[in-house]
């Protein structure tokens, strides 16, 4: 498990390196987008992987890899704005949002060290295309519980997809650069 730790921490830091620099061009400008509107982005991102999957080509000349880290860093965007609803700041400052980053991507690789060890690792016996598939199942739920208000009778709710998927992406990531 202690490769799974150093390449989760590589991701995530190429993941926050990206994030960092483009809030520094674009500042916090999606703090306009609802938890719907970052869902849709997330889900074009998987739907473009699972095209590529699925032809074998591409003529757009950006990697799967960039749409995977796009998918963590809109995921992490997702638990800022569920953690920050009654805050009306549009600006944020950057020292501050690099915390809340901190904060959310620590909560998912907890989470993957907590399922790592219950299940022994499977995830690096699947296939990246299988990881896509599990990334549009949990758009697909959030996307359910956000057309039912928020509300859920027993299934986690929209953080808890959000949390996954930064960790199905993150995998899908590590297999890409093992191949």
């Amino acid at each position: 498990m202690t490769k799974t730790f150093s390449q989760y921490n590589a991701a995530i830091s190429t993941c926050k390196d990206i994030f960092i620099k483009k809030m520094k061009d674009y500042g916090t400008a999606w703090r306009i987008l609802r938890t719907s509107s970052i869902t849709d982005q997330i889900f074009i991102k998987a739907q473009r992987i699972r095209n590529i999957e699925d032809k074998g080509t591409q003529k757009i000349n950006e990697d799967i890899r960039s749409e995977y880290i796009g998918i963590i860093n809109y995921s992490i965007i997702g638990l800022i704005q569920l953690g920050l609803k009654n805050d009306q700041r549009m600006e944020l400052p950057a020292d501050e949002v690099s915390k809340l980053y901190d904060l959310y991507s620590n909560e998912a690789r907890s989470l993957m060290e907590n399922k790592n060890h219950d299940y022994g690792e499977a995830w690096r016996d699947m296939r990246v295309s299988s990881l896509t598939d599990l990334i549009l199942m949990k758009l697909l739920r959030i996307k359910q519980i956000e057309d039912n208000k928020g509300e859920t009778i027993i299934s986690e709710g929209v953080d808890a997809n959000f949390h996954d998927m930064i960790n199905y992406a993150i995998f899908a990531l590590i297999k890409l650069s093992e191949e």
